[in-house]
């Protein structure tokens, strides 16, 4: 099969459209033919190698997978012995951990749920990884109810695209926060309020928010405290791109934030999907009811992935950008 291979850290420039063997699949695996892959942050990271914390976990010299990516959406070709929930021929979705920017991919079926049927492959690709970390912000740490304010930080991008979707869906006013040239698509997410970050910063309207998920991960907690409630809640997902070798972009905010919440009566907190078969299941559900859609921001073909690591290190991408098998 061809699969998207690198041998070692780098730039987009390391990766490299091979002929390799299909993985094998054990007995509670799912092999799925890839037809749709999403491209996020965490891609980037794993193939950079940077901040270097992460070559703790994915290798010190090399990356132990080879293969690129972990949002996926396809047809499931084969299931392990023990597999019940899934047989040849199933529309699929979810995230693998041996790479899917290729042709098939192994995957725990723990790990995949049957695909919404009003989305295309590649609009079920942009879901998992993004969706289960904007579903875990906003209904876990935020813990959003109805008549809460949340104000959502680089709601154009793949998690806060999402998040802004699924805050609404849970009763609560929205502000989406972006760039000047992202300001209509934000507000085609059915947000209630746009902040322009050029124009106006996040405290613009004081200590009025229930609620922050900031996917940016470049604002200081002092001015993101300043535009919460005295009890509310900071949901930090942001920050993935190294702007430092070691911890990246948002480190000292990791260590930060939980130690300030001991002394504050406003809880901050980091944010990280756990990503399991019933997180798949409810944004199906939040995806076939019509709250949520995920945006595609571009797909490109698999020979191209690395044009797609780069067009989203480089830019703010409107939603998430796919790739395409």
């Amino acid at each position: 099969m061809k699969a998207i291979v690198q041998d070692s850290y780098g730039p987009a420039g390391v990766l490299d459209l091979r002929d390799i063997d299909r993985p094998a699949i054990g007995d509670e695996e799912v092999l799925v033919r890839v037809r749709a892959a999403g491209v996020d942050p965490g891609v980037w990271i794993l193939m950079a190698g940077r901040p270097y914390l992460v070559r703790l976990a994915a290798g010190l010299r090399r990356p132990r997978v080879a293969v690129r990516g972990r949002d996926l959406a396809g047809v499931v070709a084969a299931v392990g012995a023990r597999v019940t929930r899934f047989r040849p021929g199933d529309e699929v979705y979810g995230t693998c951990l041996g790479g899917s920017y290729a042709e098939f991919a192994g995957t725990p079926e723990q790990r995949l749920a049957r695909k919404p049927a009003n989305l295309t492959f590649a609009q079920a690709a942009a879901a998992p990884v993004s969706g289960m970390t904007a579903l875990r912000a906003v209904r876990d740490t935020g813990a959003v109810r109805p008549g809460h304010r949340v104000m959502v930080i680089g709601a154009s991008g793949g998690v806060g695209s999402q998040a802004a979707q699924i805050a609404k869906a849970y009763g609560a006013t929205v502000t989406g926060v972006c760039a000047p040239d992202r300001i209509d698509f934000v507000r085609s997410l059915g947000v209630d309020d746009v902040l322009d970050y050029t124009r106006e910063e996040v405290d613009r309207d004081g200590p009025v928010y229930d609620v922050i998920v900031d996917t940016g991960g470049d604002r200081a907690l002092s001015l993101l405290r300043r535009a919460l409630t005295p009890h509310g809640t900071l949901a930090l997902v942001g920050g993935a791109y190294a702007k430092g070798p070691l911890l990246g972009g948002y480190g000292r905010q990791i260590f930060r934030a939980p130690l300030l919440s001991l002394f504050v009566g406003q809880r901050l907190r980091t944010v990280s999907a756990v990503e399991r078969t019933e997180d798949l299941d409810e944004l199906r559900e939040l995806v076939e009811s019509g709250a949520l859609t995920p945006a595609v921001d571009r797909a490109y073909p698999l020979a191209q992935a690395a044009d797609a690591i780069r067009h989203v290190a480089g830019g703010h991408p409107a939603g998430k950008i796919v790739v395409t098998i």
